[in-house]
Protein backbone atom coordinates (compact mmCIF):
# COMPACT_ATOMS: atom_id res chain seq x y z
CA UNK A 1 0.00 0.00 0.00
CA UNK A 2 1.29 3.59 -0.88
CA UNK A 3 2.18 6.33 1.22
CA UNK A 4 -0.77 8.79 1.78
CA UNK A 5 -0.54 12.29 0.01
CA UNK A 6 -2.79 13.91 2.62
CA UNK A 7 -3.74 12.58 5.52
CA UNK A 8 -7.04 13.64 7.35
CA UNK A 9 -7.21 15.30 10.65
CA UNK A 10 -8.60 11.97 12.41
CA UNK A 11 -5.64 10.44 10.78
CA UNK A 12 -2.71 12.67 11.85
CA UNK A 13 -4.35 12.58 15.86
CA UNK A 14 -4.09 8.67 15.42
CA UNK A 15 0.04 9.64 14.67
CA UNK A 16 0.51 11.77 17.47
CA UNK A 17 -1.05 10.07 19.93
CA UNK A 18 1.08 7.37 19.38
CA UNK A 19 4.16 9.27 19.00
CA UNK A 20 2.96 10.59 22.68
CA UNK A 21 2.97 7.00 24.08
CA UNK A 22 6.40 6.13 22.46
CA UNK A 23 7.55 9.67 23.96
CA UNK A 24 5.97 8.94 27.37
CA UNK A 25 7.71 5.41 27.18
CA UNK A 26 11.37 7.33 26.78
CA UNK A 27 11.88 5.41 23.92
CA UNK A 28 13.59 6.72 20.17
CA UNK A 29 11.79 5.52 17.31
CA UNK A 30 14.37 3.12 16.34
CA UNK A 31 14.18 1.65 19.84
CA UNK A 32 10.17 0.97 18.98
CA UNK A 33 10.84 -0.12 15.38
CA UNK A 34 13.39 -2.81 16.81
CA UNK A 35 10.50 -3.89 19.24
CA UNK A 36 7.95 -4.04 16.73
CA UNK A 37 10.50 -5.99 14.12
CA UNK A 38 9.89 -3.02 11.62
CA UNK A 39 11.79 -0.21 10.42
CA UNK A 40 12.22 3.50 11.96
CA UNK A 41 11.04 4.74 8.43
CA UNK A 42 8.00 2.54 9.17
CA UNK A 43 7.33 4.41 12.40
CA UNK A 44 7.91 7.47 11.59
CA UNK A 45 5.32 7.30 8.83
CA UNK A 46 3.20 6.26 11.33
CA UNK A 47 3.64 8.51 13.48
CA UNK A 48 3.01 11.49 11.11
CA UNK A 49 -0.16 9.76 9.54
CA UNK A 50 1.64 8.72 6.14
CA UNK A 51 0.72 5.26 6.16
CA UNK A 52 -1.94 3.09 8.41
CA UNK A 53 -0.88 0.66 11.39
CA UNK A 54 -2.94 -2.94 12.03
CA UNK A 55 -4.74 -3.45 15.63
CA UNK A 56 -1.68 -6.18 15.72
CA UNK A 57 0.38 -3.98 15.49
CA UNK A 58 -1.06 -1.05 17.67
CA UNK A 59 -1.39 -2.92 20.29
CA UNK A 60 1.85 -4.37 20.27
CA UNK A 61 3.05 -0.85 20.42
CA UNK A 62 0.53 -0.10 23.84
CA UNK A 63 2.37 -3.09 25.09
CA UNK A 64 6.01 -1.78 24.29
CA UNK A 65 5.46 1.37 25.60
CA UNK A 66 3.36 0.33 28.70
CA UNK A 67 0.22 1.95 28.30
CA UNK A 68 -2.28 0.16 30.56
CA UNK A 69 -5.18 2.59 29.33
CA UNK A 70 -7.22 0.07 28.06
CA UNK A 71 -10.26 2.49 26.93
CA UNK A 72 -7.43 4.51 25.21
CA UNK A 73 -5.96 1.80 23.33
CA UNK A 74 -9.32 0.17 22.18
CA UNK A 75 -9.94 3.92 21.09
CA UNK A 76 -7.04 4.15 18.89
CA UNK A 77 -7.48 0.65 17.81
CA UNK A 78 -11.11 1.91 16.55
CA UNK A 79 -9.10 5.04 15.03
CA UNK A 80 -6.77 2.97 13.06
CA UNK A 81 -9.05 0.48 11.74
CA UNK A 82 -12.02 2.30 11.11
CA UNK A 83 -12.82 2.15 7.49
CA UNK A 84 -16.03 3.66 6.89
CA UNK A 85 -16.37 5.81 4.03
CA UNK A 86 -18.19 8.96 5.50
CA UNK A 87 -20.78 10.85 3.56
CA UNK A 88 -17.87 13.58 3.69
CA UNK A 89 -15.64 11.87 1.04
CA UNK A 90 -18.41 12.60 -1.79
CA UNK A 91 -16.72 16.28 -1.63
CA UNK A 92 -13.27 15.41 -1.87
CA UNK A 93 -10.97 17.14 -4.12
CA UNK A 94 -14.21 19.59 -4.48
CA UNK A 95 -14.18 21.29 -0.84
CA UNK A 96 -11.04 22.22 0.64
CA UNK A 97 -9.73 19.75 3.22
CA UNK A 98 -10.43 21.83 6.42
CA UNK A 99 -14.47 21.55 5.36
CA UNK A 100 -13.96 17.46 5.46
CA UNK A 101 -11.56 16.85 8.47
CA UNK A 102 -14.35 19.17 10.59
CA UNK A 103 -17.18 17.17 9.52
CA UNK A 104 -15.13 14.12 10.53
CA UNK A 105 -14.76 15.25 13.22
CA UNK A 106 -18.47 15.98 14.16
CA UNK A 107 -18.94 12.33 12.81
CA UNK A 108 -16.75 10.68 15.55
CA UNK A 109 -17.43 13.05 18.07
CA UNK A 110 -19.58 11.97 21.56
CA UNK A 111 -20.64 15.60 21.91
CA UNK A 112 -20.23 18.65 20.78
CA UNK A 113 -20.06 22.16 22.18
CA UNK A 114 -19.80 25.23 20.86
CA UNK A 115 -19.22 29.20 21.17
CA UNK A 116 -19.93 31.69 18.55
CA UNK A 117 -20.43 35.70 18.87
CA UNK A 118 -20.94 36.80 15.57
CA UNK A 119 -22.23 34.09 13.84
CA UNK A 120 -25.03 31.30 13.90
CA UNK A 121 -23.37 27.85 14.67
CA UNK A 122 -22.63 25.75 11.10
CA UNK A 123 -24.71 22.87 12.13
CA UNK A 124 -27.82 25.41 13.26
CA UNK A 125 -27.67 27.45 10.34
CA UNK A 126 -30.76 27.41 7.95
CA UNK A 127 -29.77 27.44 3.91
CA UNK A 128 -30.21 30.65 3.34
CA UNK A 129 -27.94 32.27 6.16
CA UNK A 130 -25.41 29.86 5.06
CA UNK A 131 -25.78 30.86 1.42
CA UNK A 132 -25.61 34.75 1.94
CA UNK A 133 -22.63 33.83 4.82
CA UNK A 134 -20.44 31.92 1.91
CA UNK A 135 -21.31 34.53 -0.77
CA UNK A 136 -19.81 37.26 1.07
CA UNK A 137 -16.23 36.07 1.03
CA UNK A 138 -13.81 38.14 -1.04
CA UNK A 139 -12.99 37.25 -3.97
CA UNK A 140 -16.33 36.01 -3.96
CA UNK A 141 -17.07 32.02 -4.62
CA UNK A 142 -18.15 30.71 -8.29
CA UNK A 143 -21.95 29.82 -8.29
CA UNK A 144 -20.98 26.01 -8.33
CA UNK A 145 -18.83 26.15 -5.46
CA UNK A 146 -21.10 28.26 -3.46
CA UNK A 147 -23.69 26.18 -3.79
CA UNK A 148 -21.13 22.68 -2.80
CA UNK A 149 -20.18 25.14 0.37
CA UNK A 150 -24.17 25.20 1.23
CA UNK A 151 -25.28 21.93 0.46
CA UNK A 152 -22.52 20.44 2.31
CA UNK A 153 -23.19 22.55 5.64
CA UNK A 154 -26.76 21.82 5.50
CA UNK A 155 -25.96 17.90 5.46
CA UNK A 156 -23.74 18.76 8.49
CA UNK A 157 -27.18 18.59 10.21
CA UNK A 158 -27.26 14.63 9.78
CA UNK A 159 -25.82 14.86 13.40
CA UNK A 160 -28.73 15.66 14.89
CA UNK A 161 -30.44 13.26 13.08
CA UNK A 162 -30.83 9.12 13.51
CA UNK A 163 -31.70 6.73 17.00
CA UNK A 164 -28.16 8.27 18.51
CA UNK A 165 -27.64 11.57 17.33
CA UNK A 166 -25.03 13.83 18.92
CA UNK A 167 -25.02 15.54 22.02
CA UNK A 168 -25.06 19.46 20.85
CA UNK A 169 -25.00 22.70 23.05
CA UNK A 170 -24.27 26.08 21.94
CA UNK A 171 -23.46 29.03 23.66
CA UNK A 172 -24.36 31.92 21.14
CA UNK A 173 -23.88 35.89 21.76
CA UNK A 174 -27.31 38.61 21.35
CA UNK A 175 -25.09 39.70 18.47
CA UNK A 176 -24.67 36.85 16.48
CA UNK A 177 -28.73 36.87 16.67
CA UNK A 178 -29.11 40.03 15.89
CA UNK A 179 -26.71 40.56 13.51
CA UNK A 180 -28.82 40.21 9.63
CA UNK A 181 -26.73 38.31 7.24
CA UNK A 182 -29.91 39.32 4.83
CA UNK A 183 -32.92 40.68 5.12
CA UNK A 184 -35.45 40.22 7.61
CA UNK A 185 -37.61 37.58 6.35
CA UNK A 186 -34.03 35.14 5.96
CA UNK A 187 -33.58 36.50 9.99
CA UNK A 188 -36.81 35.66 11.27
CA UNK A 189 -36.18 32.45 9.51
CA UNK A 190 -33.00 31.40 10.73
CA UNK A 191 -34.28 32.53 14.87
CA UNK A 192 -37.43 30.65 13.86
CA UNK A 193 -35.53 27.34 12.96
CA UNK A 194 -33.21 27.89 16.58
CA UNK A 195 -36.43 27.39 18.50
CA UNK A 196 -37.63 24.43 16.65
CA UNK A 197 -34.15 22.51 16.87
CA UNK A 198 -33.80 23.70 20.62
CA UNK A 199 -36.79 21.57 21.54
CA UNK A 200 -34.89 18.45 20.68
CA UNK A 201 -33.53 16.72 23.71
CA UNK A 202 -30.22 16.40 21.99
CA UNK A 203 -29.62 20.08 21.80
CA UNK A 204 -29.26 22.79 23.86
CA UNK A 205 -28.91 26.38 23.27
CA UNK A 206 -27.84 29.17 25.37
CA UNK A 207 -27.80 32.78 25.16
CA UNK A 208 -25.30 35.36 26.40
CA UNK A 209 -27.80 39.28 25.92
CA UNK A 210 -25.89 42.21 25.47
CA UNK A 211 -27.27 43.48 29.22
CA UNK A 212 -25.53 40.70 30.97
CA UNK A 213 -23.40 42.96 33.98
CA UNK A 214 -20.05 42.04 34.18
CA UNK A 215 -19.06 39.54 31.12
CA UNK A 216 -16.28 39.93 29.53
CA UNK A 217 -15.98 36.66 28.29
CA UNK A 218 -13.77 35.01 25.92
CA UNK A 219 -14.74 36.34 23.19
CA UNK A 220 -13.09 33.32 21.40
CA UNK A 221 -15.57 31.37 18.65
CA UNK A 222 -14.62 27.78 19.73
CA UNK A 223 -15.93 23.99 19.49
CA UNK A 224 -15.10 21.40 21.49
CA UNK A 225 -15.78 17.57 20.00
CA UNK A 226 -15.92 14.78 22.88
CA UNK A 227 -13.51 12.07 22.20
CA UNK A 228 -13.85 8.49 23.00
CA UNK A 229 -12.23 9.32 25.76
CA UNK A 230 -11.34 12.64 27.39
CA UNK A 231 -7.55 12.32 26.29
CA UNK A 232 -8.98 12.26 22.75
CA UNK A 233 -10.93 15.30 22.50
CA UNK A 234 -10.38 17.87 20.48
CA UNK A 235 -10.79 21.81 20.26
CA UNK A 236 -11.48 23.73 17.48
CA UNK A 237 -10.53 27.32 17.53
CA UNK A 238 -10.42 30.10 14.88
CA UNK A 239 -7.28 30.27 12.60
CA UNK A 240 -6.92 33.15 9.98
CA UNK A 241 -7.32 31.25 6.91
CA UNK A 242 -8.53 27.96 8.75
CA UNK A 243 -10.46 26.07 11.28
CA UNK A 244 -7.29 25.37 14.51
CA UNK A 245 -7.41 21.88 15.60
CA UNK A 246 -6.64 21.77 18.98
CA UNK A 247 -5.24 18.66 21.03
CA UNK A 248 -2.83 19.31 23.84
CA UNK A 249 -4.03 18.60 27.49
CA UNK A 250 -2.76 22.09 28.25
CA UNK A 251 -4.77 23.43 25.79
CA UNK A 252 -7.66 21.28 25.82
CA UNK A 253 -7.86 22.19 29.65
CA UNK A 254 -7.51 26.47 28.81
CA UNK A 255 -10.74 25.74 26.04
CA UNK A 256 -12.90 23.63 28.46
CA UNK A 257 -12.18 26.10 31.51
CA UNK A 258 -13.78 28.70 28.90
CA UNK A 259 -16.41 27.03 27.55
CA UNK A 260 -17.38 26.45 31.30
CA UNK A 261 -17.13 29.93 32.24
CA UNK A 262 -19.25 31.42 29.06
CA UNK A 263 -21.71 28.72 30.15
CA UNK A 264 -21.67 30.04 33.10
CA UNK A 265 -22.37 33.68 32.18
CA UNK A 266 -25.05 33.02 30.08
CA UNK A 267 -29.11 32.44 30.36
CA UNK A 268 -30.32 29.18 30.92
CA UNK A 269 -32.04 26.86 28.36
CA UNK A 270 -35.75 28.58 29.33
CA UNK A 271 -34.52 31.94 29.45
CA UNK A 272 -32.50 31.56 26.48
CA UNK A 273 -35.76 30.26 24.47
CA UNK A 274 -37.62 33.15 25.78
CA UNK A 275 -35.15 35.51 24.57
CA UNK A 276 -34.97 34.28 20.84
CA UNK A 277 -38.49 34.09 20.53
CA UNK A 278 -39.09 37.67 21.67
CA UNK A 279 -36.24 38.72 19.42
CA UNK A 280 -38.14 37.03 16.52
CA UNK A 281 -40.87 38.84 17.33
CA UNK A 282 -38.80 42.07 16.98
CA UNK A 283 -37.41 41.03 13.99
Amino acid sequence: MGLRREPTARQMRLGIELRRLRNAAGLTGREAATSLGVSSVQINQIESALSGVSEKRLRRLATNYACTDQALVDALVAMATNRTRGWWEDYRGLLPTPFLDLTELEHHATFLREVQFLYIPGPLQTEDYARTIFSDRIPELPCEDLELRVRHRMQRKVIFEGSDPTPYEAVIHEAALRIRVDDRAASRAQLASLLELSEADHITLRVIPFDLDGFGGSWTAMMMAGGAVPRLDTAVGDAPHAAAFIDSDAQLNVFRTLFRRVEAASLDTARSRDFIHRLSKEV
